[in-house]
């Protein structure tokens, strides 16, 4: 996008993200999920990857996600709303972490299904924000959901979060890696966003991307 096109969007996702976020349900089956009203991005990534934080951060609302030392806490598809009073609604879902959980096999295999259930059936679905550690980069159970992804034909695009953990002479370094990377595969944005939710660094940059997906 052009930079006069890029700042209306900044401040309209600043806008939408600084008013109203009303927490809608969580899911627990595709039966559950609510009606297909409007447009949604979902947020996805490996189990402690700083997904509640980065969802805490964009909202600017510490407690909105809940975070947790264990992994796998988040079961449900978390469904938030956004943007009704400027005009975008947007539904942002928090999706159930994978891998590193500690539950049972046969959790984790419900998981699955009802992901790929997810991705299948939502027909309103705009984005995946796939979440990647920045200190770990892309790991093989990461590269098997960006093909999950590719074969379901859903846009995603890579988030690398935790970059003020990094030192600065390989936070770019990281960012570079990960776009090569990215273009490898057919359903995914070119462009990485680096994050810190700690620091603020990137949210901005998701907040312009749902304007847009928001307004189209």
């Amino acid at each position: 996008m052009d930079d006069k096109h890029r700042d209306k969007m900044l401040g309209l996702g600043r806008r939408m993200f600084g008013g109203d976020v009303t927490f809608i349900k969580g899911a627990v089956s595709i039966d559950t999920l609510p009606p297909m009203e409007f447009g949604e991005v979902a947020f996805a990534g490996r189990s402690n990857v700083g997904k509640s934080s980065l969802i805490n951060g964009l909202t600017q609302k510490k407690n909105l996600a809940r975070t947790s030392n264990t992994p796998g806490r988040t079961q449900e598809l978390n469904y938030f709303e956004v943007g009704v009073e400027q005009g975008a609604p947007v539904f942002v879902v928090d999706l159930p972490g994978y891998g590193y959980a500690k539950v049972s096999r046969s959790k984790v295999n419900e998981w699955v299904k009802v992901i790929k259930k997810y991705l299948a059936g939502r027909a309103n679905l705009r984005r995946v924000f796939l979440l990647i550690d920045s200190r770990h980069g892309l790991k093989d159970s990461d590269k098997e959901i960006m093909t999950m992804l590719d074969e379901a034909a859903v846009s995603y695009q890579l988030i690398l979060t935790k970059l003020d953990k990094l030192k600065v002479v390989d936070r770019d370094k990281i960012v570079e890696k990960t776009q090569a990377e990215a273009v490898k595969f057919i359903a995914c944005h070119p462009i990485v966003i680096g994050t810190s939710s700690e620091k603020g660094w990137g949210m901005d940059d998701i907040r312009a991307e749902i304007a847009e997906i928001a307004t189209n």
